[in-house]
């Protein structure tokens, strides 16, 4: 079996990266940040955790909410625990 390696730039991977979907670039984020920082991930998944009760608790459901849904549920979670 014959591997085919590609050179790109750093700038081609960024254009790359920028036609990806939302979904696919925050999964992409997701993972580096896993690889290069193990404990943000800790953080950021007890973030979701908890992003997850306050969404039930309002009768909402994480996993059919859209991400524009998710930003705004957050942004109000935000601006409650500032009140």
């Amino acid at each position: 079996m014959t591997t085919l390696t590609i050179t790109l730039t750093n700038e081609q991977v960024m254009d790359l990266v920028s036609q990806l979907p939302l979904r696919q670039k925050r999964e992409l984020f997701v993972q580096l940040a896993r690889n290069e920082w193990p404990a943000w991930a800790r953080i950021a998944g007890e973030g979701e955790a908890q992003a997850r009760r306050r969404a039930a608790e309002r009768g909402l459901e994480w996993n059919v909410l859209s991400d524009e849904e998710r930003i705004s549920l957050v942004d109000d979670l935000l601006h409650e625990s500032r009140s």
